[in-house]
């Protein structure tokens, strides 16, 4: 199982690998960190790994492309990112004529960013200028140097940028966009051959999402530790943010993947006409909801 981005929306998967809700479900899993959702998507498809966690950007992408992966349930369907630019830049619409910088291109960062610019009025094709430079802390740092002068960041690393003299320069969390930030992707033929494997891998992530929710002291710790970041606010403010956000009952609706099908279809005629139902499969999810087992675990 590989996973991609340092990020709190990663939270649900290092909780089911180190808090041990794989094992309890019986599952011997190797999670490995890849450096971005694009590599660990080719990964799936050459059968290196058998799951992802991954946004709406890759799976729609490789859809589009023919591949056969598909969204079996969501751990963090909403933006909850911030865009953060340079000092002297205090309001969205100074970021025209201004060079913006993400993981690497076609990945969710960059997607997100492309996104959040247009719903605030902002063309990202011919207004600014998008860019590669890796992850968070690369992206910090072509900030320093002013290689670029805004980025998407999300809580702790908000934080972080905010002591370096950064300013946080929107919350695009208010925007209520709908996506699938961080979701479990396998392949249909997965799926079909052998379900009761997924149908456990989805209930370590329902069981880890509802760890996150009710156990905040030891979760922090752990976004701390796999962050490699130890500042009590910042901890905080992430923990609020992501807990909020991530769901009890993890469908992985069609909504999200329908957000990036209408931001892609003016330029992509392969996503004007797609169908976002045939990007997830829902029935694991409902399967376990149908037996009681949220409600058994939420105690409802």
């Amino acid at each position: 199982m590989a996973w991609a981005g340092t990020s709190p929306s990663n939270t649900p998967i290092w909780v089911a690998d180190q808090k041990g809700f794989f094992k309890k479900n019986g599952l011997s899993a190797e999670v490995i960190a890849i450096s971005a959702s694009t590599i660990a998507i080719q990964a799936l498809l050459t059968g290196e790994v058998e799951f992802i966690i991954a946004p709406s950007a890759t799976l729609v992408t490789s859809r589009l492309a023919g591949a056969d992966a598909i969204m079996v349930s969501t751990n963090l369907p909403w933006f909850i990112d911030h865009i953060v630019s340079v000092a002297d830049v205090s309001t969205v619409e100074q970021l025209k004529g201004k060079i913006g910088g993400v993981n690497r291109l076609g990945t969710t960062s960059d997607m997100t960013l492309r996104l959040a610019l247009r719903r605030f009025g902002i063309d990202p094709e011919k207004d600014t200028k998008i860019i590669a430079t890796g992850e968070n802390p690369q992206r910090l740092a072509a900030l320093s140097r002013n290689v670029t002068q805004f980025t998407l960041l999300s809580e702790p690393l908000v934080r972080e940028a905010e002591k370096m003299g950064f300013r946080d320069l929107a919350d695009i969390g208010p925007l209520k966009i709908p996506y699938h930030v961080n979701a479990v992707v396998t392949r249909e033929k997965t799926v079909k051959e052998r379900r009761a494997l997924v149908v456990k891998v989805v209930r370590a992530f329902a069981e880890a999402l509802h760890f996150i929710k009710t156990n905040k002291e030891a979760t922090k710790a752990l976004i701390g530790k796999n962050l490699k970041v130890d500042d009590p606010e910042g901890l905080e403010r992430a923990y609020r943010a992501f807990s909020a956000a991530f769901p009890e009952v993890p469908y992985p609706s069609t909504e999200g993947v329908k957000t990036l099908l209408d931001d892609m279809a003016p330029r992509t005629p392969k996503a004007a006409a797609a169908d976002p139902r045939s990007f997830v499969d829902m029935s694991i999810v409902q399967e376990l909801e149908a037996s009681g087992f949220f409600k058994q675990l939420y105690k409802k």
